[in-house]
């Protein structure tokens, strides 16, 4: 039987570690104030902002919700961006997604401040983690870190596959890896061979956005896999990427879905948020 990573716990300890430093930073008068901006009610991003709002409450951020009508244009998104970025009471802003379809969801977040990206996504925090520099780190790759080494799970040296490239995952999910000095694959849709390049993987993190897809054939006996997606399976059960019950007793540790690497996005959020005050 695999060791589960327990997301719930590792976040939990996270953010007692941040409640300790923003009490701290509050004793010298310091205040951490993160602006939450959700256009329209899509129910998922409902619960996330939500969830949000219950972490800065925990840690003692402040935060400011604004929840704007699905009919709001991209001209009014950006003029509130553009006023939040002048406060310097706002430490943070994070643009809820998905936008609707009718706003540029790319030209939004690079409006955002560099200094107020704590969500990770302006290209200048993509830039300062391709090349080396300090910045904001997309906050679920760095939340996978996080598992792997509270978990006593050694990267360097060991062959770690990524499944998926997206911008919010996948790309930085590699570059974190890499600078951990783990030796990193990127698989995707055209990958060839995937089965066979998967099992070299020692370290195995899947995030492609298919429920269920990945079974014990694309994995080596002893591998340590993340789980990344988040699903709804046929019985309206929460599920990830990864087919968990085929694949429990086959490999070393695995994160469960849901509670592995969900409840770590969010605490990864909250620490670029008390990471603010460093950044201005």
């Amino acid at each position: 039987m695999a060791f589960i990573i327990d997301g719930k716990k590792i976040s939990n300890d996270i953010k007692d570690e941040l409640k300790e430093k923003v009490t701290a930073y509050k004793a010298e008068g310091i205040q951490i104030t993160l602006a939450v901006i959700q256009v329209g009610k899509d129910p998922a991003s409902t619960v996330y902002v939500g969830n949000k709002k219950k972490a800065c409450d925990y840690i003692g951020i402040h935060s400011l919700t604004y929840e704007l009508p699905e009919e709001t244009t991209e001209v009014e998104l950006l003029d509130l961006v553009r006023k939040l970025n002048q406060r310097e009471d706002v430490n943070g802003i994070l643009v809820q997604l998905p936008l609707p379809k009718h706003i540029n969801a790319d030209l939004i977040i690079r409006t955002i401040s560099p200094v107020k990206d704590v969500d990770g996504f302006h290209p200048q925090s993509a830039g300062a983690l391709t090349i080396g520099q300090k910045g904001f780190v997309s906050c679920t790759p760095s939340g996978v870190i996080q598992l792997l080494k509270r978990s006593g799970i050694e990267i360097e040296g060991r062959e770690c596959v990524v499944m998926g490239r997206s911008n919010i995952v996948g790309k930085p999910m590699a570059l974190l890896l890499l600078r951990e000095n783990g030796t990193v694959t990127i698989c995707h849709s055209r990958t060839k061979n995937l089965k066979e390049v998967a099992k070299r993987a020692d370290i195995l993190i899947v995030a492609i956005g298919k429920p269920k897809y990945i079974n014990k054939d694309y994995m080596k006996e002893g591998a340590v896999v993340i789980d990344v997606g988040i699903h709804r399976d046929e019985n309206n059960k929460l599920c990830g990427d990864v087919d968990f019950n085929d694949v429990i007793d086959h490999v070393s540790a695995i994160t469960p879905v849901p509670g592995g690497v969900g409840p770590m996005t969010i605490a990864m959020l909250m620490n670029n948020c008390v990471d603010s005050i460093h950044s201005r």
